[in-house]
């Protein structure tokens, strides 16, 4: 393999990320740009770049994906219909085809050699990053340090830090692992892992509980255009601004909680909590819909095609060229 000289590297800002500049530097003798991507997280950005630069990066991407998220990645999972095992709308699934996108198109813009993930060996999300990334460019190198370094445990990540004067913002360590973009929160680990209880109250992050929410229905009424959610109690509004409503609504209301025991792409079994208030009120009412448009034939028959389309996203192969397929039925059964 040729010299490493410049590494792009998927940056969230966190422990994980930050020690992964530092030992890229390290390890490599390599210039290391950061990509973050604005996916709806729920958190502000400001001082990501800041953080990256301060920390070793030669130079910071900031990109808001959100537009491009929900009309080139959510829309047409939810015309497809797609839930993963009857019951996850996919929300990390769906994002990270388009984070590596943005980091293999960043890649090329700056001559680099690499790009590197902060995914581990025992997660579906090593797999999505690596399979789209030899897609979109056969020759890119893929550094992954969580499965090559020697720190075991985040206090040596911590220790590694300070020892490197890498700025941290050390706070109370949470239990769970979260994920969230505009589609949904994905929250694992910690008490979670014990099947044989409910998950505590604090693991949720956007959702009421069902005691919590108003004793009073909510009602609401979405119009679909050519299976595009447009209107929302008869207002129009763009697909972004639509998920960010319905989640406010949904989840005050108790809508979107989720518990599944998961089958993941690499064989093991795994407790997943989700928040999805969004995703499963339009998933609901855009099933109903075709209950009423389609014929008998056809809605059977887009049912094995929904399940079909769930596990390839699932497992990492939206690019392959049986999704992109199952596309051109989608979109004719939406007229």
């Amino acid at each position: 393999m040729s010299k490493i000289k410049k590494i792009v590297l998927a940056y969230s800002g966190g422990l994980d990320t930050s020690v992964i500049l530092n030992w890229l530097k390290e390890k490599y003798g390599a210039e290391v740009i950061t990509y973050t991507a604005n996916l709806g997280q729920g958190k502000p950005l400001d001082s990501i770049e800041d953080k990256a630069k301060n920390t070793g990066a030669s130079k910071v991407y900031i990109e808001d994906l959100r537009k491009e998220f929900c009309l080139n990645y959510v829309l047409p999972a939810l015309k497809a219909g797609a839930v993963y095992e009857g019951k996850y709308p996919l929300a990390t699934a769906l994002a990270r085809p388009l984070i590596t996108k943005g980091l293999i198109e960043i890649a090329k813009k700056e001559k680099a050699e690499a790009i590197a993930h902060g995914c581990s060996g025992k997660g579906n999300d090593q797999v999505r990053f690596e399979v789209t990334a030899k897609a979109l460019n056969p020759e890119i190198t893929i550094l992954a340090p969580l499965r090559e370094w020697e720190l075991n445990s985040r206090e040596e990540e911590v220790r590694y830090a300070k020892e490197h004067d890498i700025p941290l913002e050390i706070k109370e360590e949470s239990p769970y692992s979260i994920d969230r973009n505009l589609w949904g929160v994905s929250i694992e680990c910690g008490p979670l892992e014990d099947i044989g209880q409910e998950p505590p109250p604090e693991s949720y992050q956007i959702t009421s509980s069902p005691q919590d929410a108003p004793d009073e229905p909510t009602y609401v009424n979405v119009t679909f255009k050519e299976g595009v959610p447009c209107r929302l109690n008869g207002k129009e509004y763009e697909l972004v601004s639509l998920i960010e409503k319905l989640n406010l609504v949904g989840g005050k209301n108790a809508v979107g909680r989720i518990d599944l025991i998961e089958n993941r792409l690499i064989g093991i079994k795994s407790r997943e909590i989700y928040e999805a208030p969004a995703a499963v009120i339009l998933h609901y009412a855009h099933r109903e819909l075709e209950r009423l448009t389609l014929d008998k034939d056809t809605f059977r028959f887009k049912e094995i095609i929904a399940q079909k389309y769930s596990e390839l996203v699932y497992d990492g192969l939206w690019h392959s060229s049986l999704r992109q397929a199952l596309d051109g039925f989608v979109n004719q059964t939406q007229r």
